[in-house]
């Protein structure tokens, strides 16, 4: 286990996140909350989806990225745009600078799926590849800020990009209140600190819980140590969760999130099958892990009315055809 310091830089704020809502309010989707009663009866609760599998680029991604990139003043935006992402924060970063008409860079792993990489492509971002970690990520990114002069969009250690994707909560608690939790994928933790902004803010009441694959449970463990773990190298079939926290996401999670809750890949794609099933969409194993940690804790969620943010539904026709088998 390899530890980190925490040196967190600014921390969003709920008035970032009101920013943000009213920056990007042209561009992205209020995305619809569904129900099913199937679910409802499994789960042994009320179970309200946020729909982020429809927003644009087909993940909550859009909002964090649509607001860093039209954060950016005139001349610096000209410079460009560069990222790292294995896939739907690259896309979103490739349609946000596509829409503001500046260049975009992402540094994609080895062993992205091809359903992303041909969506950063097609909205005209050059990709740049890299070894399948973070150091070899970071590496490239920093090489390519240094040749172009491009500013850098983390995932999700940037203020304006947390902010972002805080406003999905923000919408689902004006569209239903007395929510008893909501529950949001954690692999980086811009989604799940932006959600925890929101909460803490509009219903403060409502528990926080973050839903991460155990195969990959470096949040759970950051937060059970009180230390930042990283350099891990995850094996899930959650290919959006395999990155870590970083020093800023990892201070409001522990902050404003009431925990983090585990799920086995079997029961991630039971989840993913069952929102088929019932919801008629189709969404990725990192989505899924969300609805998998309320299906697999019904003692602690027993009559609830619990907010399930479906982060995202970019998964290729091979995979899907395997993972609903």
């Amino acid at each position: 286990m390899d530890a980190q310091p925490l040196s967190t830089g600014p921390l969003p704020t709920f008035p970032s996140l009101l920013d943000a809502a009213a920056r990007i309010r042209l561009h992205a989707r209020v995305t619809p909350i569904l129900r099913s009663d199937a679910l409802d009866t499994a789960a042994g609760a009320q179970l309200l989806f946020k729909c982020e599998n429809l927003q644009r680029a087909g993940a909550f991604k859009f909002r964090g990225a649509c607001n860093a990139v039209y954060a950016l003043d005139d001349a610096i935006a000209a410079r460009g745009v560069a990222t790292q992402s294995s896939g739907n924060h690259g896309a979103a970063i490739a349609l946000a600078c596509r829409l503001r008409g500046i260049p975009a860079t992402v540094v994609v792993p080895e062993g992205a799926p091809k359903v992303k990489l041909d969506a950063i492509a097609g909205e005209g971002a050059r990709i740049v590849r890299c070894a399948p970690n973070m150091r070899a990520r970071d590496a490239a990114v920093a090489q390519v800020i240094a040749e172009t002069g491009a500013t850098l969009i983390h995932p999700f250690d940037h203020p304006d990009v947390i902010a972002g994707q805080g406003t999905a909560a923000m919408e689902l608690i004006a569209a239903e209140s007395g929510l008893d939790a909501i529950i949001a994928p954690v692999g980086g933790g811009g989604l799940l600190s932006g959600t925890s902004i929101a909460t803490r803010a509009l219903s403060p009441d409502t528990q926080i819980w973050g839903a991460e694959p155990e195969a990959a449970r470096d949040a759970f463990d950051s937060l059970a140590s009180g230390e930042l773990i990283i350099d891990r190298v995850p094996d899930t079939i959650c290919d959006g969760l395999r990155g870590h926290l970083s020093p800023r996401t990892f201070a409001l999670i522990a902050r404003d999130a009431n925990g983090i809750l585990l799920a086995d890949e079997a029961s991630i794609c039971d989840a993913m099958r069952l929102v088929w099933t019932h919801l008629k969409l189709v969404i990725e194993p990192s989505s899924a892990v969300a609805l998998a940690v309320v299906l697999g804790n019904p003692t602690r969620f027993s009559g609830q009315r619990i907010g399930i943010i479906l982060s995202g539904g970019n998964i290729d026709t091979a995979s899907l055809h395997v993972l609903l088998a």
